[in-house]
């Protein structure tokens, strides 16, 4: 199926952006376009002028090293992340998860900011933006403001992203100690059925801080607090590791679609987390 008609607009710069967004308020910026495209071809969104950022990517697209964080352009592509021995380094849990979307052609065109944007429930990014603590940098007509990554994610393809604002940047903590993703994928579209990413570190035998991004699950992405609060401070063990993760999907209501029931993706999303919580301590 065709999208219906829009008017097509190539701004170069995001102040030109934000003006397009305030004229016409019936507009949808696009990115790398694997969420937005393909629901315009169902006519579930039908946008009538479509904000295309490709002439933004020299300003947008990067990966710095700020001292106590690193900085990636809200038009990074996956594959960019990849290739970056910055985030390999100080950021793995954003690599390890990236390396879980789609195939090479979709991680040479999507971006970052455009997936946590998007958030989709199902979306492989979200789960490793909480597990990393990260700091979005969101600009709008009012300037430039900040949203903690546990604010960010507010709910069914909602976050604080808002109308006529443009997520710039994600701003990742350094990463010491160890960190995984692990996923179960939807045989058919790839997408997460379940992913849970792991952010640890090590005080001697005992497991320091913790944080665990679970995806594909709910409504949204969420953090598991209750999995972080069983294993903060303790001895690590595997049985310790499995106690936590009986508690990934405590106080929340599962999805249900015709491949997966709730009770079968709260039981993905313990197993997983017991995988990555034991991945990341291996990896601390």
């Amino acid at each position: 199926m065709y999208p219906a008609k829009f008017t097509y607009h190539a701004p170069w710069s995001v102040e030109e952006a934000l003006g397009l967004m305030a004229e016409h308020e019936d507009s949808k910026l696009i990115a790398g376009g694997h969420s937005l495209l393909p629901t315009m071809k169902m006519r579930l969104a039908t946008p009538a002028h479509l904000i295309d950022m490709k002439n933004l990517r020299s300003l947008l697209s990067y990966v710095h090293d700020k001292g106590d964080h690193i900085a990636i352009g809200a038009l990074t592509t996956y594959q960019q992340i990849l290739d970056s021995s910055l985030i390999q380094q100080n950021a793995a849990i954003i690599a390890q998860t990236v390396a879980e979307v789609g195939d090479i052609q979709v991680r040479n065109m999507g971006t970052l900011g455009g997936s946590i944007a998007h958030a989709d429930p199902a979306g492989d990014p979200p789960a490793a933006i909480l597990a990393s603590d990260a700091t979005m940098v969101i600009q709008g007509s009012g300037g430039e403001r900040t949203v903690a990554a546990g604010d960010f994610f507010q709910g069914f393809f909602e976050t604080a992203v808002g109308a006529g604002d443009i997520l710039k940047e994600i701003r990742v903590p350094k990463q010491s100690g160890g960190s995984s993703y692990q996923k179960f994928k939807h045989p058919a579209s790839g997408y997460a059925v379940a992913g849970v990413a792991v952010c640890l570190t090590k005080d001697g035998s005992n497991i320091g801080s913790v944080r665990v991004g679970v995806t594909g699950v709910s409504d949204g992405a969420y953090r598991a607090s209750a999995v972080e609060d069983a294993l903060s401070g303790q001895a690590f063990s595997e049985a310790l590791a499995a106690s936590a993760a009986a508690h990934a999907v405590e106080g929340i209501d599962a999805l249900e679609d015709p491949f997966a029931d709730a009770a079968y993706r709260g039981q993905l999303a313990k197993t997983l987390a017991k995988r990555a919580i034991i991945a990341a301590w291996n990896n601390a």
